[in-house]
């Protein structure tokens, strides 16, 4: 179902530190020039999860500077679309709209963090949850013209 990109878009899961951190980061890396890209947790950790920095380094994408944001630090208005990640992220952002005109959706993704075992096993499950996240995107919003990440 490819449609067009909103100006505004907001990716949202349970904690900021994995997935939507991964999705705002491809979505800048695609869409950047045309939308404007933010990502949330129903709750805020410290920092990025590890191996995230490291599959996204793989691509080139730096995310060092990435700060954890609830949706208490943002303004439901401020967006046209949210995306949840997480069932939970999802009931949240459907109460944060309640009272506005902004379309939400749903895409589930696999959670790379419950999988256990050695350091590559496990960064193997980070690039299938990245590499879903950018299939997703690209189904969504379509390919940008130009190259690609």
């Amino acid at each position: 179902m490819t449609g067009s990109l909103p100006s505004s878009v907001l990716f949202a899961c349970s904690e900021n530190a994995v997935r939507s951190p991964i999705a705002e980061a491809l979505a800048k890396r695609l869409y950047g020039q045309s939308s404007y890209i933010d990502s949330v947790g129903v709750r805020a950790t410290d920092d990025v999860d590890s191996f995230v920095a490291a599959v996204l380094e793989e691509i080139g994408i730096d995310l060092h500077r990435h700060h954890a944001k609830t949706f208490e630090d943002l303004d439901p208005s401020s967006f046209d679309l949210i995306v949840t990640l997480t069932p939970e992220a999802h009931h949240r952002a459907l109460d944060f709209t309640r009272s506005t005109a902004v379309a939400v959706e749903y895409w589930p993704i696999s959670d790379p963090g419950t999988v256990e075992g050695s350091r590559e096993v496990r960064l193997e499950a980070y690039r299938r949850t990245r590499d879903q996240i950018m299939a997703r995107l690209k189904a969504r919003f379509g390919t940008p013209a130009g190259p690609s990440p």
